[in-house]
């Protein structure tokens, strides 16, 4: 059965392979965005245009929160899996 369902399937290898791309590329992307180095990186830049005067402080604020709960997820899901990098 296993023969035959491969068989079967070749008309789709090509459908199968794309979504094996995209999936390794939003895991990637994923993993970019959640890295802690990046988002300590994001919140340097974004101190950086409050103390330069582009940024409202109300703006900061909301910013900021959104990339300590990034940092967060980042943490929390690293020590979950181990692999943890800070």
């Amino acid at each position: 059965m296993g023969l035959i369902s491969e068989v079967l399937l070749v008309p789709f290898a090509p459908v199968r392979g794309a979504g094996w791309a995209i999936r390794q590329v939003l895991d990637e992307a994923e993993r970019i965005y959640y890295d802690p180095a990046t988002v300590r990186a994001e919140l340097a830049r974004l101190e950086e245009e409050l103390e330069a005067g582009e940024i409202t402080e109300e703006e900061f604020d909301r910013r900021e929160d959104e990339l300590l709960d990034r940092l967060e997820t980042a943490l929390r899901s690293g020590e979950t899996t181990g692999n943890r990098t800070t």
